[in-house]
């Protein structure tokens, strides 16, 4: 597995009855987590002393109720700095595991002795590409939501990359992606966020089962000629490592590379266990 434990400003302190109690900065908030099946005693006292907490509704979605906590606050990871806020379905706007997946092709990047172009497909926020523009790529944004890109403009003031060459495109991915392959565009680097399902701008459904294994074979199309890494993430319970490794290997043999996956996760300050958070596949060049 895969350890985001470099983290200074965010834990998980401790998980039980089906959510994660966490700390954010200064704030503490409990969530749903679909993983956290076991029922141990909540014995740390945290669990009492909380600034926010989502309740997962039977009917399906649910609401936050808040206990002092701000609309609107901040934390960093390393030269990084994330805005963050509660919104719809328990999220805060970050997925603090993908910072392994940040401090591994951020040391590809910076150690490539080349210039390297990344596209960040389903970018969200902007983790991964203020993680790859601070280690000195260039790096085109692409989402779906009008708001998801805006809020990666602000992490990216926050972060000192206002002015760094990260192009901000609203856009489905999939469209995008043929539309930079009729064009003649070429990238060192891919990273994908796919959600399990969504709609484009225009309504396009994705969904990943049936979507991911032709867009991986999409894509392949707009890598360069030495191409330096290639990134799929999945918090599909279906898409298991192993198929993760499948496809990059079957999609990517042309080049000359190898591929890894893993479970991706966060360590527990209580239990010292590490609390699974989806996978990761990884492909690159050797």
């Amino acid at each position: 597995m895969w350890i985001a434990d470099k983290w200074t400003d965010y834990e998980v302190i401790d998980c039980s009855k089906g959510e994660k109690l966490e700390r954010w900065g200064d704030y503490l908030l409990i969530r749903p987590d679909p993983q956290v099946i076991w029922d141990t005693p909540r014995k740390d006292r945290s669990w009492r002393q909380i600034n926010g907490h989502y309740h997962r509704s039977k009917k399906g979605g649910g609401e936050w109720e808040f206990f002092d906590l701000p609309k609107q606050w901040s934390i960093q990871y390393g030269e990084l700095t994330f805005n963050l806020k509660p919104f719809n379905f328990k999220h805060t706007g970050l997925f603090p595991e993908q910072a392994a997946n940040w401090d591994w092709f951020s040391e590809k990047i910076k150690t490539a002795g080349r210039p390297i172009k990344v596209l960040n497909l389903f970018a969200y926020t902007g983790g991964a590409t203020l993680a790859a523009a601070a280690a000195g790529a260039a790096v085109t944004h692409v989402d779906a939501s009008k708001g998801m890109v805006g809020w990666a403009k602000e992490n990216a003031v926050s972060s000192s990359l206002k002015d760094a060459p990260i192009r901000w495109l609203v856009d489905d991915c999939v469209k995008f992606t043929e539309r930079e392959i009729r064009r003649g565009n070429h990238y060192d680097a891919i990273i994908m966020d796919p959600p399990s399902y969504g709609r484009g701008p225009k309504g396009e459904i994705w969904k990943i089962e049936d979507s991911i294994h032709s867009f991986i074979k999409l894509c392949v199309r707009l890598l360069s000629d030495k191409p330096l890494f290639f990134l799929v993430n999945s918090y599909t319970t279906g898409l298991a490592p192993a198929v993760l490794t499948y496809m990059l290997a079957t999609e990517l043999k042309i080049f000359h590379g190898s591929v890894e996956s893993q479970e991706i996760g966060l360590p527990v300050s209580k239990t010292g266990l590490i609390l699974p958070c989806g996978a990761s596949g990884r492909w690159e060049a050797i």
